[in-house]
């Protein structure tokens, strides 16, 4: 029997490994991707544990897309964005590579794909991505007070 591997999602949410987060509540938990396909690139998550959108009822569901909608305005106040795309991946053949429910948030800008192509990814500094999701924290709130 193949032995259970931990969920590299799950340890960032228990604070066992590190990562910059921009936004947190009871339920779900928001953190700046490590290697971002734009600056501003996002992940929210579930704080339960789910490999699939297919194991989260329905209302989590619907809660967990009102947090993206929520951090998504604030992510395109914050960095000027033109743009954005969400995305959300379920299973290997869908490219899911962490199997933690997650949903992308990731800016898009005039320049940023002047082919008409995906931007690379690239790998930022712990400054850099704290730099940008202090931005990102500043432009949260909830009915004129700021979200923390």
């Amino acid at each position: 029997m193949k032995p259970k591997t931990k969920c590299i999602f799950c340890s960032i949410i228990k604070d066992e490994l590190g990562a910059v987060r921009v936004f947190e509540n009871s339920d779900f938990i928001a953190f700046m991707d490590k290697y971002p396909i734009n600056k501003g690139h996002a992940l929210v998550l579930p704080k339960n544990h789910h490999e699939s959108i297919f194991t989260m009822r329905d209302d989590e569901v619907g809660k967990l897309f009102s947090t993206v909608s929520f951090l998504s305005k604030g992510i395109m106040k914050a960095l000027d964005a033109k743009g954005l795309n969400i995305g959300q991946n379920n299973g290997k053949a869908a490219n899911q590579i962490v199997p933690h429910v997650h949903v992308h948030i990731i800016p898009r800008y005039s320049y940023d794909s002047p082919n008409g192509r995906w931007p690379s990814r690239n790998l930022i500094s712990d400054e850099e991505l704290e730099k940008i999701a202090e931005k990102i924290r500043a432009s949260l709130t909830v009915d004129g007070i700021r979200a923390r």
